[in-house]
């Protein structure tokens, strides 16, 4: 009986770590002579997210402009959980360029005319060169349901969507603000209750992206 139970204990580890390598999978891309321009790049900025959020089961009572609202907002908040991770990160001099607080970030952009949907108007370059930054962290972020965070909790609830898994979709990419190509991009998955929100889509997207980012210091 002891024999059995501490071989089981052993097991629920190993199981753990099946679980979690099997929600989580990436893909990476990193442009030739990134060191050229890491050199030169000081800071960084973080920009609201495209949040697409899956409306085929879709329940009653949500219509297409409220979906709309949830995305621009998710979008908002990833922007500021992403900002977080890498501030914290930063802070322990992990990063050979700093970041650029998020609200400066959107203030700046409003005053270009570079807000929610007009965003996509833009290239790379001219974001980045109106944000004052050598290169700009963009991404999209597909979802099967609302995150359980601010206005989009009460909509889980209100409108019927339940439980806590949620499979999410996320492409982190950085673009060069002088030439507007494309320096990195990040593939990344997540599935179940850390998709349920954006402080656990960030976290496990740093976690798994640490040791690629490009900006990140050689020990």
């Amino acid at each position: 009986m002891s024999m059995n139970l501490s071989l089981a204990k052993k097991a629920i580890p190993l199981a753990a770590v099946v679980m979690m390598s099997a929600c989580q999978t990436a893909d990476v891309y990193t442009a030739d002579k990134f060191a050229d321009y890491q050199t030169t790049h000081k800071e960084v900025a973080v920009l609201p997210f495209d949040v697409t959020i899956g409306a085929k089961k879709m329940p009653k009572g949500l219509d297409l402009e409220a979906l709309a609202s949830m995305e621009k907002e998710e979008g908002i908040v990833f922007q500021k959980q992403l900002y977080s991770q890498f501030l914290k990160r930063w802070s322990k001099g992990e990063y050979t360029v700093k970041f650029q607080d998020v609200d400066e970030t959107n203030v700046l952009l409003r005053r270009a005319g570079m807000t929610d949907d007009a965003l996509q108007n833009f290239t790379k370059a001219e974001i980045g060169q109106a944000l004052g930054v050598d290169s700009v962290i963009s991404g999209n972020i597909k979802r099967d349901k609302p995150m359980s965070t601010g206005a989009a909790v009460a909509s889980m609830f209100l409108l019927g969507f339940g439980g806590a898994t949620n499979s999410v979709n996320v492409n982190m990419t950085v673009h060069d603000s002088e030439t507007g190509g494309l320096l990195w991009s990040y593939d990344h998955e997540v599935k179940g209750g850390l998709g349920s929100s954006a402080e656990g889509v960030s976290k496990s997207l740093m976690k798994g992206s640490s040791k690629k980012f490009p900006y990140k210091k050689e020990k």
